[in-house]
C-alpha cells in the first residue's frame, strides 16, 4: 500500500499496487483507496474512418451498455465536432483493449453539424434522461459564450443552459471568460443537479495562476431541467508547480475536469504544463459544504475577504506515483470485466505528434458516496 506523497518519485507505480489517501479534509468517510490497473495509449495519428481520433477532453460511462462516451475537442476543424462511443476492456492485468464503436456528430438546432470554430467542446456527461450534456468553452476573441449544451444520443440539439451573469466574453477584457479557459469540467451530482467548472478565473475575479500564487475559479451549480444556474462556489486553483525549462515558454495551471463523489464532494483535476518538462497532473478532493454562494458577487477581487472558498486536499499526484501523464482532461467512473467499480482517466493529445491519447485505470476500493 502506498500512502500519497506529493514529491517527485524515482520509481514507477506497478499494476496491483494500492494508492490510499486517508481521511482527506480530516474526514475519514472521505478516504479514497485505489488499486492501479495500468495505462495504455493511442498514437496521435490513430484514425477512425479516415478521421483523426484525438483531442479527447471528456469521458463518461454508460452503465446500460458498459460503454463510454468520449468527447473530442476538435472545433470542427479536422472533422465536425463529435463524440465517440468506446469499449474499454479493463482487467486486473491492465487495460486490455480499446475499441471505437461509433462516431456521433454534434449539431445545431437546424440539424446541421457545427461550423468551423463555432464550438470548443471540453466535457461530456450522460444524463439519466438518456441525453448527453456537454460544455463548450466558447471564445472571447469571437464573442462566443461558454455554455452547457444538451444533445440526444445521435447528436441532435435539445437545448442550451443559461449563461451565468458575468461570464459573457468582453472585447476589452474587463469581465467574462478568458480565451480557451472557460467551462472545462462538468459533472452530475446524485440529486441530478450539475456542476460546471471554470478552468481559471474570470477577468473580474483576478489573474491566472502563476508560480507564486494561485487563483479562484468559479464552479456553477445548475438545475438541469430548467438549465438555470442556482449557485456558484469559488474553487482555489493552486500555483503553477513547475517552472518552464525551455523556450518558447508555456507555463500554466488550471482545472481540467471534475467528477462528483457525492452531493458536496468532488474530484477535481488540476492540469499544469511547463515547457521542457511536460504535464503535472494532480487530483484533489474538494468540498462545497461551507463554501460561500458567490453567484451574487460581481468581482472576487473586491470581495475576497468576504467569501469562504471550497476546501480541497490532494489525493492523487501522478508524478509522485512515478507516472508520466500526458494532458489529462477526463475522468469517469466505470466497470472492469468483473463488474468492479473503476476510475478511468484520459488525455487530450491536442492532435499533436509529440503527444498521445492516454488512458489510466484504477480499481476503486473505497470512496465517499
Amino acid at each position: 500500500m502506498i500512502l500519497l506523497l506529493s514529491v517527485p518519485s524515482v520509481w514507477a507505480l506497478e499494476v496491483g499496487e494500492q494508492v490510499v489517501s486517508s481521511c482527506p479534509l480530516n474526514d475519514c468517510d472521505a478516504t479514497l483507496s485505489l488499486t492501479y490497473l495500468g495505462e495504455t495509449s493511442l498514437s496521435w495519428d490513430y484514425s477512425v474512418d479516415g478521421i483523426p481520433f484525438g483531442g479527447i477532453s471528456g469521458l463518461d460511462f454508460d452503465p446500460a451498455t458498459g460503454h463510454y462516451i468520449a468527447l473530442s475537442d476538435d472545433r470542427s476543424e479536422r472533422a465536425p465536432a463529435r463524440f465517440y462511443e468506446l469499449a474499454l476492456e479493463v482487467t486486473d492485468e491492465g487495460i486490455e483493449d480499446i475499441s471505437v464503436l461509433r462516431t456521433v456528430n454534434l449539431k445545431y438546432k437546424t440539424g446541421k453539424s457545427f461550423y468551423r470554430r463555432a464550438v470548443d467542446p471540453e466535457s461530456i456527461r450522460l444524463g439519466a434522461d438518456g441525453n448527453v450534456y456537454w460544455t463548450t468553452e466558447g471564445s472571447r476573441v469571437s464573442g462566443l459564450p461558454t455554455q452547457v449544451k444538451v444533445a440526444d444520443r445521435d447528436g441532435n440539439f435539445v437545448r442550451d443552459f443559461e449563461q451565468p451573469d458575468g461570464f459573457a466574453p468582453t472585447s476589452d477584457r474587463s469581465s467574462g471568460i478568458r480565451e480557451n479557459m472557460a467551462f472545462e469540467g462538468l459533472t452530475f451530482l446524485p440529486s441530478g443537479n450539475m456542476i460546471a467548472a471554470m478552468e481559471t478565473a474570470l477577468y473580474q475575479d483576478g489573474g491566472q495562476a502563476s508560480l507564486r500564487h494561485g487563483t479562484l475559479s468559479r464552479f456553477v451549480r445548475y438545475e438541469p431541467t430548467s438549465g438555470k444556474p442556482t449557485a456558484e462556489y469559488a474553487y482555489p486553483v493552486s500555483a503553477i508547480p513547475q517552472r518552464p525549462l525551455t523556450s518558447p515558454v508555456e507555463n500554466d495551471n488550471g482545472v481540467s475536469e471534475v467528477l462528483a463523489l457525492d452531493e458536496h464532494r468532488l474530484l477535481v483535476i488540476e492540469r499544469s504544463i511547463a515547457s521542457g518538462f511536460g504535464f503535472t497532473i494532480k487530483v484533489y478532493l474538494a468540498d462545497t459544504n461551507g463554501a460561500t454562494d458567490i453567484s451574487g458577487i460581481e468581482s472576487l477581487t473586491e470581495s475576497h475577504n468576504d467569501i469562504v472558498a471550497m476546501r480541497k486536499q490532494l489525493v492523487i499526484d501522478f508524478r509522485a506515483l512515478g507516472l508520466t501523464p500526458d494532458n489529462i482532461e477526463c475522468v469517469s467512473f466505470g466497470r472492469d470485466s468483473e463488474g468492479n467499480e473503476i476510475l478511468v482517466f484520459a488525455s487530450d493529445d491536442n492532435f499533436s505528434a509529440s503527444q498521445k491519447t492516454q488512458f489510466y485505470a484504477f480499481r476503486v476500493n473505497q470512496r465517499p458516496h
